[in-house]
């Protein structure tokens, strides 16, 4: 079955690996990215002309996740096109790695605008019309990163644990009306993310006054991630992840795991759920809001 799937920062990465393997599989698929006309128009043109030679059913889209005007005429024009979308994946995403303190807070609400507020904007761009039909489903792209802190990664880690949370929170407000949300959480892989992670702009004003040990552990974890993607012992293949679409796409509808780890996990995610299974029924139930479990689990 042909299904239409929007997905979000397909310039690089997970994003451009997902939009050809669900193109050649037959589905329409809209690629959306910032700057099609500007940045990104190389990348943008060799998908073009990928999906001409392939004859795929792919259309390359602006949107700019963090504009409002932007999202809504990209969601206005899939939905003219093609009526409400069966899949969402919200795969743009940036990753800031350094002194927390060395990042301004304009640069902490640009990671948080980028990686939380955009999904925000996209899921509510297409909800009403997914809505409206009784189905769809929302892959949120999240990280092992939302479920553990990390010297280094303090405003990255704080962008993927709201993603965590928005996400379980939505999965919980729409189970009834046959939209499903879901959170694929990759470990560290071989794209372009980390290599492209911008320096605090403080940097050298703030990161003087922490001691040389500090610095030299930032420089090791550079160099243990570069030693990782270079060898075979951890799978780092960004194809990985998009099996992990491809597999949450293909699930009947109310069977879905909410989250999916995908690669390494640094030995503690994948235990942290096997301890905590059970625990937000009993938040949930807590709160006052058994019923809201029972639809989740399509009781």
């Amino acid at each position: 079955m042909s299904r239409t799937i929007i997905i979000t920062g397909c310039s690089t990465g997970f994003g451009h690996s997902a939009a050809l393997r669900f193109a050649r599989r037959g589905d329409r698929v809209y690629a959306t990215m910032r700057g099609v006309d500007a940045k990104n128009h190389e990348k943008a043109e060799a998908l073009r002309e990928m999906a001409a030679a392939e004859e795929l059913d792919l259309r390359v889209l602006e949107m700019d996740v963090t504009s409002n005007a932007s999202v809504n005429a990209a969601a206005q024009t899939v939905l003219s096109e093609s009526g409400a979308p069966d899949v969402v994946i919200n795969n743009a995403g940036q990753m800031y790695v350094g002194i927390a303190e060395a990042y301004t807070s304009e640069e902490f609400a640009r990671q948080m605008d980028v990686n939380v507020l955009g999904i925000h904007r996209v899921s509510r761009a297409f909800l009403p019309a997914m809505r409206q039909r009784g189905s769809g489903l929302f892959i949120n792209v999240s990280s092992v990163a939302g479920r553990f802190g990390a010297p280094f990664f303090a405003v990255y880690n704080a962008s993927k644990w709201a993603v965590e949370g928005y996400s379980l929170g939505s999965r919980g407000e729409l189970a009834s009306s046959g939209v499903d949300v879901v959170v694929v959480e990759p470990g560290p892989f071989s794209t372009e993310l980390f290599p492209q992670a911008p320096a605090p702009a403080d940097v050298d004003g703030v990161a003087a006054g922490y001691p040389a040990g500090l610095h030299e552990a930032f420089e090791g974890m550079g160099a243990a991630f570069e030693e990782m993607f270079a060898g075979d012992e951890v799978d780092t293949d960004p194809e990985t992840v998009v099996d992990s679409f491809e597999n949450l796409v293909d699930m009947e509808a109310g069977t879905r795991p909410f989250r999916t780890v995908v690669g390494f996990d640094f030995g503690v995610v994948r235990p942290m759920y096997e301890f905590a299974a059970g625990n937000q029924a009993e938040l949930m139930t807590a709160m006052g809001m058994a019923e809201v479990t029972k639809l989740a689990a399509g009781e």
